[in-house]
């Protein structure tokens, strides 16, 4: 039998440590991530059960995300533009970064070519989708109009994640795929399966069926399985039921991404060179933020809407 010490000891030694950034005023995720760079520096490694926290966390999440999401809101020139021009803008500039600091003769970056490069620049143009989400469900403001729009825009951000890793990785997806689309006609099966469901325990497995069933689903047709469980939560969006699954959702959501949180922290160990690099890359941030501010500006957002939406992201 599997010993489960060394997850215990991660699972309260996260909540000692966001127990103790809730007392500073933080956010209890900050704990979390300090957490698990604590325990690497202690000499505990990454298990397979808070590997697997972490991706049941981040799939509970991106279905939460789907429940609440419009595809309309997706095709709005402010969401998809804003998204793609801030992309490239910032592979671009992060790539002349990381080749200016290559050439001060850090030994981590020695090497560094302009494709790897621009690759490195394509990962730090994005935003973090569990990060941002997290923060505008602790304030409440997860139904604003900057959030939706600050969403929609992360959202699109992960399409184009998980194109580019299918992609680069030779992964398509196979025959099998074409039998997803039939999810759409099935539409109101899933919706007529939630109302039978009635409220309380039901609804929830169901949810649960649905999101990790799903995501199985999609990874054997050879397609993300997150974007899957994305997908199922969109089909359920406009149903009245919708936001009352998400929020009995949220409780086991959270508790799982207490496993994506430490495993930042257990993945790998900061030397002194990764800090500085760190330290220099957030440099970026405030660039991120102005590109993002600009870019809603352009598109013709008030001006609250769009400063809120930039830090947002």
């Amino acid at each position: 039998m599997t010993s489960l010490v060394p997850d215990l000891i991660a699972i309260a030694t996260a909540f000692l440590f966001g127990l103790g950034a809730r007392a500073i005023g933080l956010p209890p995720m900050v704990g979390f991530l300090v957490a698990g760079f604590a325990l690497f520096a202690a000499g505990v490694r990454q298990t397979p059960t808070l590997r697997e926290f972490s991706q049941i966390g981040v799939t509970l999440l991106l279905f939460t995300i789907g429940l609440k999401l419009q595809i309309r809101g997706l095709l709005r020139p402010h969401v998809w533009g804003v998204a793609s021009l801030h992309m490239a803008l910032t592979i671009a500039l992060a790539a002349a970064f990381l080749l200016a600091l290559g050439a001060t003769g850090l030994s981590v970056l020695a090497g560094l070519d302009g494709q790897t490069a621009l690759l490195l620049g394509f990962a730090l143009s994005f935003s973090s989708t569990v990060f941002a989400v997290k923060v505008l469900e602790e304030r409440g403001e997860a139904v604003a109009l900057y959030a939706r729009i600050a969403v929609g825009v992360l959202i699109v951000q992960d399409i184009a994640a998980v194109v580019f890793l299918g992609v680069s990785a030779g992964k398509v997806p196979n025959v099998w795929a074409l039998a997803l689309l039939l999810l759409i006609p099935g539409r109101g099966v899933l919706h007529r399966t939630l109302e039978r469901a009635g409220r309380g325990e039901l609804q929830i497995l169901y949810g649960l069926v649905l999101a990790l069933g799903g995501a199985q689903i999609f990874e054997a047709a050879g397609v993300k399985g997150d974007l899957g469980a994305l997908i199922l939560g969109v089909l359920l969006a406009g149903h009245e039921r919708a936001s009352d699954l998400s929020r009995q959702l949220m409780a086991f959501k959270d508790l799982f991404l207490v496993g994506f949180f430490l495993g930042i922290g257990l993945s790998a160990p900061l030397g002194l060179q990764e800090v500085l690099i760190g330290a220099l890359l957030m440099l970026l941030v405030p660039f991120k933020t102005a590109l993002f501010f600009g870019l809603f500006a352009a598109f013709r957002l008030r001006a609250r809407t769009a400063f809120l939406g930039a830090l947002s992201l």
